[in-house]
């Protein structure tokens, strides 16, 4: 007998971070930073010109959010220059703000009943831009490098462009008495498209990073970690009407085609807290049993419409795309073709952008594929079945490159009859190469990573699958 699950490069809420600690430990490593709090000084209201940085937070719910204000100055080199706008949705029972009559705080104060989201609130902070020149949007969750404003301003002229932005996914993090910080920057690497066709990212360690003195180019924007010119406030102003999934692309077209150029920062800057074990969410209050206005899935239906439209170039108001570039000249930057819904394998290798030109109809060449694994329940550990955090699996090309990656979580896991004791794993992917070899390499809660077990496609283990337009 054996159990079979199907498995699609799909994203839930919170998919593209699943495992992402113990993931990143298993790229580079991390190192373990003692870190105490020192308390900060009140900000002054002297002018400083150019250098002033107006940072947007918005703030759900977060206990996360004095903590990560104080890191930000504190780890600053010019406290001074920074300008904090902050959308704090929040309850009656909700711990009071310790800067709210600041002079350099902006804080917008939000029943979390009302809120429409966090794009919605990034959208209200921008609102409170008084010409500053630098802009830096983060999450209300996060840990500052020493004199990170510094090197960010530093990096961005290191980077040559008129009009640079740099953005990642920040390194993890896990709050305590004894911070938890890892070490190594990331960059954002395409993973795949969701059922809707809107491209979604996972996070990937920067290939010698110990080396690299200056910032690298980019496909997309992290929502949570943005750097760019004050311009960008003015140019490319967040759309009130996204939700979650699809900002970051969203964000991305806007931008590239309003004439920025995208980069990767070559240091951690920042680190943020992805796992978040007793945070509550947007989509957990804004649901059919509470007292709110707009349910999270109609706000997210309304938001995937919209992305859509964006991604077929349509016009969408007056958050649409630029008129510096075009959508096409985006994907041919980007090695990717969002009405077939492919990508490069230079993309999916995380090959630094612009892609290398290639033939005109490359997306044709790109298949979707049907992969089968197959393994005994006994060939994993127990602790695999008994407290998994996730299971990896993934899928190699004959030259060893990973063309397909996914977590099994650990509801996935326990679908599992424990009476078969044959597991099967179908895999569904797009590459312009053949799968060769595949790994299962299971987590658990107490003791991370176990022993992994490998093997090696069979032809009668793959397949490429026909699209509609394929089978006529």
């Amino acid at each position: 007998m054996s159990s079979h699950i199907g498995m699609q490069a799909n994203a839930g809420p919170l998919h593209r971070f699943a495992g992402l600690i113990v993931w990143f430990h298993q790229l580079t490593g991390y190192q373990l930073t003692g870190y105490q709090f020192t308390g900060y000084q009140r900000g002054s209201a002297v002018d400083h010109g150019n250098n002033l940085i107006f940072i947007s937070i918005a703030a759900y719910r977060d206990r996360q959010l004095g903590p990560t204000v104080e890191d930000c100055i504190a780890k600053a080199a010019d406290p001074h220059r920074l300008r904090f706008g902050i959308c704090w949705q929040h309850g009656p029972g909700d711990d009071p703000l310790t800067f709210e009559n600041d002079d350099c705080f902006r804080i917008l104060d939000v029943d979390w009943r009302d809120s429409r989201g966090a794009c919605w609130a990034r959208a209200e902070i921008m609102k409170q831009w008084r010409g500053e020149a630098w802009f830096l949007q983060i999450d209300s969750h996060c840990r500052f490098a020493q004199n990170w404003d510094e090197r960010l301003i530093r990096a961005m002229g290191q980077t040559g462009s008129p009009k640079p932005i740099l953005s990642t996914y920040a390194s993890p993090f896990v709050p305590g008495d004894r911070e938890v910080l890892a070490e190594g920057p990331l960059l954002m690497a395409f993973q795949g498209f969701t059922e809707e066709g809107i491209p979604f990212m996972k996070p990937v360690a920067i290939p010698d990073w110990q080396i690299r003195r200056t910032p690298l180019r980019a496909r997309f924007l992290a929502a949570g970690f943005i750097f760019a010119p004050g311009s960008f406030v003015d140019e490319v102003r967040y759309d009130p009407e996204l939700y979650f999934l699809g900002e970051e692309v969203t964000m991305t077209l806007r931008a590239f085609t309003s004439g920025y150029d995208l980069f990767h920062p070559h240091e951690t800057i920042l680190w943020h807290d992805y796992v978040r074990t007793d945070a509550t969410r947007h989509w957990d209050d804004h649901t059919e049993t509470k007292n709110v206005s707009r349910k999270w899935h109609e706000l997210d239906a309304i938001s995937k419409e919209k992305i859509k439209r964006l991604l077929a170039g349509e016009t969408v108001d007056r958050f649409g795309l630029g008129s510096g570039r075009t959508l096409d000249e985006y994907e041919q930057y980007a090695g990717l073709s969002f009405r077939l819904r492919r990508a490069q394998d230079y993309t999916v290798r995380c090959g630094e952008p612009p892609n290398p030109e290639g033939p005109t109809d490359w997306a044709e060449q790109i298949h979707t594929w049907m992969a089968r694994i197959r393994f005994d329940r006994a060939s994993l550990p127990a602790k695999a079945f008994e407290d998994p955090a996730f299971w990896y699996v993934g899928l190699k090309n004959e030259d060893g490159t990973e063309i397909y990656r996914q977590d099994i979580s650990p509801a996935q896991v326990d679908s599992f009859p424990s009476a078969e004791s044959r597991i099967v794993l179908l895999c569904e992917f797009q590459s312009g190469t053949i799968p060769a070899t595949w790994t299962v390499w299971p987590v658990s809660q107490s003791k991370g990573w176990l022993t992994k077990i490998e093997g090696t496609l069979a032809e009668e283990d793959y397949t490429i699958l026909l699209d509609d337009d394929d089978a006529k």
